[in-house]
């Protein structure tokens, strides 16, 4: 018995996110059909979290036991022969038996992109965010640096969210502004359900003025989620990085 770890990019346009689910398309599901159609065997794929609905991955990380004898370095080939054109393995490798890629996860990196013009682009309809109004990014830059450091995030989750804890660690939060594209990226040890959008979507709400910059950090206080901004829609984000 081995433990495979997959390094896995995805354009996530097709699918109802990552998780399994009954009577819909999901990049588990898929790459799950396709490591049974290899190794003929029926095994658990795990992955380091869940992506939704439209969300896109450079760097989603999955591991699976197998007693396949093909070599460890082969799968992503093996793999990538039977995978839609919108599913790519770009490693994988032999690890510890104890390796899990959601529970061994110690931080991951997401990024936000958000197409500011005053025309809609056809090419990134799917991979940003459109927003047309006029963005003070000088603003959002200042406003960003609220959501630095450990915080308790409740204002920044989906109303419903389950889990026990919302204190999380934001690391690292850049902005930049290329053109019409800003991007926004966010190192934390964990994420909330919806809490990178949400942060999107408040520092676009202070880029066109409904929030002072200042406001974010009574936002963050607050623990209210009906005190910060819009949910930014899916399209716009991307699972970069896993760390171990």
């Amino acid at each position: 018995m081995r433990n495979i770890k997959l390094t896995i990019e995805y354009d996530g346009t097709n699918y109802h996110g990552w998780q399994i689910q009954k009577n819909a398309k999901t990049i588990q599901g898929v790459i799950l059909d396709a490591i049974k159609k290899l190794t003929r065997e029926e095994i658990v794929l795990n992955g380091s979290g869940r992506t939704d609905s439209k969300v896109h991955a450079y760097g989603q990380v999955a591991n699976f036991k197998t007693n396949s004898n093909i070599p460890p370095e082969r799968f992503a080939h093996a793999l990538n022969r039977i995978l839609p054109d919108d599913i790519v393995v770009k490693k994988s490798e032999e690890v510890d038996m104890d390796f899990h890629a959601r529970y061994s996860a110690q931080a991951k990196i997401y990024r936000y992109l958000i197409y500011n013009s005053k025309f809609p682009s056809p090419l990134l309809r799917n991979r940003a965010w459109y927003v047309p109004y006029s963005l003070n990014f000088e603003e959002m830059m200042r406003a960003a640096e609220f959501f630095r450091g450990t915080h308790d995030f409740s204002a920044f989750r989906a109303v419903g969210s389950t889990v026990e804890s919302s204190i999380r660690t934001i690391s690292r939060i850049s902005l930049e502004k290329n053109s019409d594209i800003i991007s926004l990226e966010v190192t934390s040890n964990g994420f909330l359900y919806n809490m990178m959008r949400i942060i999107a979507g408040t520092l676009v709400d202070v880029g066109r003025g409904k929030f002072k910059c200042e406001d974010v950090k009574g936002i963050i206080e607050s623990r209210d989620r009906k005190k910060a901004g819009q949910t930014a829609p899916p399209e716009g984000l991307y699972l970069v990085r896993v760390y171990y």
